[in-house]
């Protein structure tokens, strides 16, 4: 009778342990769990912010995207750093590559990933876009500068597009029945390095900047002249001059010319040629504030050539991007 009391004791202590095993498992973080319906990398957490917006991958973004990390960080050539150190197996690298201290990464390691993020449908389209829109960006700066007789500051604005930009769109390109045009943005370049004052810097400047323009035209007309779409595309250009104009800052004083420049040519393109195509399809009231608040932001650019010490702070400059964002809103499905 004992040993048959004992056994069950017995059977019922291994239930026992065996449940509370169960319980301990499924409230560990480390236990693996049930896979998640699959879904393509950029719809995925591992693809995607908190905001879901998509993570920057720190193996082939391009310098204007990793400076978004640069100006959260506040660490001057941040950027250039995260590329000279590729390639990293994981984002952890960027510790164990004394890019970022522990503390540092921690406050970034949400926003990076080293997967490559697949976009598909609209959300390509509006990437496609954007990469355009910040080629003209770096090429209506550059045009300035050129006006000015500033041909050395004019020439790193004609690389950006060939040499970080275009590689993210090359792709695509045949798929849209674009021709393929770094040639024109490579002899743009090379010409302003080494004949600044020939005369066929204007038109092969001229020709470049048809070829972004035609780029762009193989997008649906629908697509450009959507409020929802353009937008969003906007929208992500304010962020990139954000963290540029960030970048451009130290100690009070515009110490970095380029991403000063930079951020002009962005926030100009968004505001002069993106809002512009759209403005017939917005509300007339949001229309006037959008506006307003572009012509506001860019106040903090009053010429190509920067001022000493920024007009407009950086923080007043993140603030009033923000509420354009705010504004936009309602109109972004």
């Amino acid at each position: 009778m004992i040993r048959i009391f004992r056994y069950v004791v017995f059977i019922v202590v291994i239930a026992c342990l065996a449940i509370g095993l169960n319980n301990c498992a499924g409230n560990s973080p480390n236990t693996a769990s049930s896979p998640p319906a699959a879904t393509s990398p950029a719809d995925s957490p591992t693809g995607v912010t908190t905001n879901n917006e998509p993570k920057i991958n720190i193996n082939t973004a391009i310098l204007s995207e990793l400076d978004k990390l640069e100006a959260e960080l506040g660490i001057p050539a941040l950027s250039h750093q995260i590329q000279a150190s590729r390639p990293y197996g994981s984002i952890e690298d960027l510790v164990s590559k004394n890019v970022l201290t522990q503390e540092q990464f921690d406050r970034i390691k949400a926003q990076v990933t080293v997967e490559e993020i697949v976009l598909t449908g609209e959300a390509k389209d509006v990437d496609y876009l954007t990469k355009l829109g910040l080629m003209k960006g770096h090429m209506i700066v550059a045009g300035q500068l050129l006006d000015l007789n500033l041909p050395d500051q004019a020439e790193p604005h004609l690389g950006h597009p060939v040499e970080e930009i275009y590689v993210d769109i090359a792709e695509q390109l045949p798929e849209r029945n674009v021709p393929e045009f770094s040639d024109i943005l490579t002899q743009t370049q090379d010409l302003v390095k080494s004949k600044p004052n020939d005369p066929q810097v204007k038109p092969t400047y001229d020709q470049a900047i048809a070829a972004v323009d035609q780029a762009i035209a193989a997008l649906p007309a629908d697509q450009r002249q959507s409020p929802s779409f353009v937008l969003k595309s906007i929208t992500e250009m304010l962020e990139t001059a954000v963290a540029e104009y960030t970048a451009a800052i130290s100690d009070g004083k515009i110490t970095e010319v380029i991403e000063y420049q930079d951020s002009r040519g962005f926030v100009e393109y968004a505001k002069d040629t993106l809002l512009k195509q759209i403005e017939p399809n917005l509300d007339a009231t949001l229309a006037s504030d959008l506006k307003t608040k572009m012509d506001t932001l860019f106040q903090a650019w009053p010429e190509p050539v920067p001022p000493a010490a920024p007009i407009v702070s950086a923080d007043e400059v993140a603030s009033q991007v923000k509420a354009i964002e705010q504004a936009a809103a309602p109109a972004i499905s």
